[in-house]
């Protein structure tokens, strides 16, 4: 983002869900321009939540937790409150995609989380040391209902056997598009900002 005032007078599209989306929109905002808050997914609970509990009742079987998101954080450790008494594993490993997702697991308890920095994507995560021998380690992904199988397929030709959890799905939200029709017309949008394949 730039220094404040380098968006001066001009109009940013924010995509993200509208609970992810305040951080952005007041980045854009502090800068000088105008957010546009329209979000083009909405984030829900998965229709059936039996195969994510049948993976948390026995998270101790896995050596390593990997977390997409921070939404997959969020939902995941929701219903590690209601299912599991004892809570997280404390030997278990956790690694993450990017730097929100590690915060999210921070605010959770989970410190000493695996990230790569500065990028945030699963190409990012595999590149790390740690993750190269991975022969008869079972690993878990939490993620959304048919997110990316890179990580998974890359874990399994290192000789994981992975397992997925989906803990939520994307939807498209009911959203009005007057006011960005109308913005747009008006030549008020200057940039649009995508996060996720799935918003674009």
């Amino acid at each position: 983002m730039k220094s404040a005032g380098g968006l001066a007078g001009k109009g940013v599209v924010v995509t993200r869900p509208s609970a992810q989306a305040a951080g952005l929109a007041g980045a854009i905002e502090s800068a000088g321009g105008k957010a546009l808050v329209f979000p083009a997914i909405e984030i829900r609970d998965i229709e059936d939540p039996g195969p994510l509990y049948a993976v948390l009742d026995r998270l101790e079987t896995f050596d390593m937790a990997v977390f997409i998101s921070p939404n997959a954080v969020k939902k995941a450790f929701g219903l590690v409150r209601v299912r599991r008494a004892s809570g997280w594993p404390g030997n278990l490993r956790v690694a993450a995609i990017g730097r929100g997702s590690r915060r999210e697991l921070e605010c959770h308890g989970i410190h000493r989380v695996l990230a790569p920095s500065p990028h945030a994507d699963s190409e990012a995560l595999l590149a790390l040391p740690e993750l190269e021998a991975l022969a008869g380690r079972r690993v878990v992904i939490f993620r959304g209902e048919g997110g990316r199988e890179l990580l998974g397929e890359a874990f399994a030709a290192r000789g994981a056997k992975v397992e997925y959890a989906e803990c939520y799905r994307r939807t498209r939200p009911q959203t009005d598009c007057a006011p960005l029709l109308a913005a747009w017309a008006r030549n008020a949008v200057d940039a649009v900002t995508v996060s996720s394949g799935g918003g674009l």
